[in-house]
């Protein structure tokens, strides 16, 4: 999992802070039911004033979109050609 906070007029202990509440909710929510996939997370600047509740939400909706195209991956599109969504 790569992790990308930027600045965003932001000290170094908000973007730290910031960063510790990311990798504690993939942690908690993505990573248990996850196949084995590189991740990268960057965060917006919204992400800084956002709530612990609103950032779970957010990598819990990642999660579920992970897995959805987990399942795509290698299937036949309609006119029998692989799908183009691979790693």
């Amino acid at each position: 999992m790569g992790l990308i906070v930027p600045k965003h007029k932001h000290s170094g202990v908000e973007r730290n802070a910031l960063k510790r509440r990311l990798r504690e909710l993939v942690r908690l929510r993505l990573l248990p039911g996850a196949p084995a996939r590189d991740v990268v997370i960057r965060a917006r600047r919204e992400a800084y004033d956002a709530t612990f509740e609103a950032l779970g939400r957010d990598v819990e909706r990642a999660a579920d979109q992970l897995r959805r195209s987990t399942f795509d991956v290698g299937r036949p599109t309609r006119d029998g050609t692989p799908s183009s969504s691979g790693p």
